[in-house]
């Protein structure tokens, strides 16, 4: 039996569970017990039945407990041509082009949860980093057992001037205070279809400065097969977040600037805005 979407959010005070038009108050600490249950969509459906009705508010926290954050990388052609771009100096083209076509995938930490900012809060760029852009991605809730159960909208935050000198300044190019955005809400559903739209628009002074989309079939790897990845060999007690890649970067001649306004909107998971710092 296929089960209502219902969409998670948080607040300063408690969990927000949105089923079509009815809301429901959970208490904050269920979110990562959501993650830790064999059926993540039934467990919740079960705990709606007994909650307390509410209206939603509107100031929305990051869908995050105490679960990490980690990226998935060269999953789309374009990430990989920009990879190739923007290392090309520091010889970097050979292996980003290797990765994109090789068995594994490349997988790396993003972010702490007290480093992940929700709707409307502020993200960063770094201070010595001249070259910054926001990496619009689907964000996959995994349980403890490694299954996929929901779904969210990531703001991975990237130095590509950082990362393009050597490909080992990764951790600093993407790991920093306010690096990720993840939100609006946590949507526990049945699998996103593979022409899911993801669009991304950068407004400065109230104009827009840069406008892409893209659809998650064209991404080069599946869902199922990078959380396999990130579940190897390692272990995630209260379950975890993973990105899954970007489709859209801007020109090289661009970079954000303080005050941007970063909208990234995905077909059945709503739209995250966040302001740069």
């Amino acid at each position: 039996m296929t089960l209502p979407p219902v969409t998670l959010y948080r607040s300063s005070e408690y969990l927000l569970a949105q089923r079509g038009e009815d809301c429901f108050r959970l208490a904050e600490q269920q979110l990562d017990t959501l993650f830790t249950q064999a059926d993540p969509a039934r467990w919740l459906q079960d705990q709606l039945s007994r909650a307390e009705p509410i209206v939603r508010p509107s100031a929305l926290l990051a869908p995050i407990g105490s679960q990490e954050v980690w990226a998935a990388g060269v999953t789309y052609l374009r990430s990989r041509d920009a990879r190739i771009d923007e290392s090309k100096d520091a010889g970097g083209g050979t292996f980003y082009d290797r990765v994109y076509d090789a068995p594994r995938p490349e997988i790396f930490f993003k972010a702490t949860p007290q480093r992940v900012v929700g709707q409307g809060a502020k993200v960063r760029i770094r201070s010595d980093s001249k070259w910054n852009v926001p990496e619009p991605e689907v964000a996959l809730a995994i349980n403890h057992e490694g299954r996929i159960f929901g779904y969210t909208i990531g703001n991975d935050m990237s130095s590509r001037d950082i990362e393009g000198e050597n490909p080992l300044y990764l951790p600093q190019a993407k790991v920093y205070a306010a690096c990720c955005g993840l939100g609006p809400g946590l949507v526990v559903r049945e699998p996103l279809p593979r022409e899911t739209s993801i669009d991304l628009e950068i407004l400065r002074g109230g104009q827009a400065v840069f406008s892409g989309s893209t659809a998650l079939n064209q991404m080069k790897r599946n869902f199922e097969e990078l959380a396999e990845y990130l579940y190897r060999d390692n272990t995630f007690p209260q379950g975890a977040y993973l990105l899954t890649g970007t489709g859209i970067i801007p020109p090289g001649e661009f970079t954000l600037l303080p005050g941007d306004t970063i909208r990234i909107s995905v077909a059945g998971l709503g739209t995250l805005e966040n302001i740069v710092a």
